[in-house]
């Protein structure tokens, strides 16, 4: 069955932590995404009240098919979580909601972004540098975990 036309049955709207189950099982099902313990209900609902109004769902007859969460420090944002079910990709949900995500971060005055990929995740490689955006070699990435579980 080939995905719905955009134009009449998709919805793009904030995402609450009502779209929690939804989410996980999405994120859990997308290859190149990989859920840790900050993805707990308990964080995610902490992250979407620090970042009012940054992060999206796009739904078609009520069912959740994308997901991407934004967030920013004051002076940078940072992008994680672009996921659209293999159902409904190829037809520009991903694309409309980086477009969203990125309107919502420049409403706060934020204007560069990140994000990060695990290297065998190349679909996401491509999809981000077609949208423009550029691979960094000149810093490196360090993780540290406060509290028993040190799995970065």
């Amino acid at each position: 069955m080939p995905p719905p036309n955009e134009s009449h049955l998709m919805r793009y709207r904030t995402m609450t932590i009502n779209d929690y189950e939804d989410a996980i099982a999405l994120w859990s099902e997308s290859e190149g995404v990989r859920l840790r313990d900050a993805d707990s209900r308990e964080g995610i609902e902490r992250y979407l009240l620090r970042n009012p109004g940054l992060s999206f769902v796009a739904e078609v007859e009520g069912k959740l098919v994308g997901t991407i969460m934004a967030g920013h420090d004051g002076k940078r944002g940072y992008v994680q979580h672009l996921s659209v079910a293999d159902s409904h990709r190829r037809v520009g949900i991903a694309t409309r909601l980086v477009s969203l995500c990125l309107e919502a971060l420049k409403n706060e005055g934020i204007l560069k972004s990140h994000l990060m990929i695990l290297p065998e995740n190349k679909a996401a490689q491509k999809f981000w540098a077609n949208q423009g955006w550029a691979y960094r070699s000149d810093i490196l990435l360090y993780s540290y975990v406060n509290g028993d579980n040190h799995n970065v």
